[in-house]
């Protein structure tokens, strides 16, 4: 798989720059207008700041913040670290989670400018399972539009996604792919993993 991201999954990580793990089956607290509501808070976040006129440090930053608001950065960082999660301490999965947390605002905040001008518009809601999903349609200038799935949860108590669904790829995923074959390059090593990935990105 490809490191380099595609532009199109680029903007749909940000826009909120990710198979997600099982969640338990309880009644659903959340519904789809709040659903929908919060996947329409982040798109508004992430404009405001990619016109921001913002770069570097201080654009990735303001990504970084936004992503800790609506995303659920402990499943996500969670999944994304695979198996290898199970073996790891409580000590090593909250370096790893923030670690993780700045590598994905680095790693996507650094091609954000050239979205300048992109929307979204939410389309409505639906309950799948214990979440809800969020369609959305992406446009960008000069290719046509797109369709951006949000899974969103309330399960560690507020209302955040967890994943992105963007033209049938699984953004989880993929970063569940790219994160374990960096993991077997360091040979299982979780502890250089997570000092690599507080410079990677």
């Amino acid at each position: 798989m490809r490191n380099e991201p595609t532009r199109r999954s680029l903007l749909a990580f940000g826009v909120a720059g990710v198979a997600a793990l099982a969640l338990p089956a309880p009644a659903l607290a959340l519904n789809d207008a709040e659903a929908s509501a919060l996947i329409q808070r982040a798109v508004n976040d992430v404009n405001a700041a990619i016109a921001s006129g913002k770069s570097g440090a201080a654009l990735y930053a303001d990504f970084e913040k936004i992503f800790t608001r609506y995303a659920d950065v402990p499943v996500i960082a969670r999944s994304a670290l695979g198996t290898a999660a199970r073996s790891a301490s409580s000590a090593q999965m909250s370096a790893f989670t923030t670690a993780f947390r700045g590598y994905l605002s680095r790693k996507y905040g650094k091609r954000f400018r050239e979205f300048f001008g992109s929307r979204f518009e939410v389309q409505g809601a639906r309950a799948v399972k214990t979440f809800y999903e969020v369609k959305t349609i992406a446009y960008m200038p000069g290719q046509a539009p797109f369709e951006v799935l949000w899974h969103v949860s309330d399960k560690s108590g507020r209302d955040l996604f967890f994943n992105l669904i963007i033209e049938g790829v699984n953004m989880l995923a993929s970063e569940r792919t790219e994160i374990g074959a960096m993991l077997d390059r360091r040979r299982g090593d979780i502890d250089a993993l997570i000092a690599d990935l507080k410079t990677a990105g």
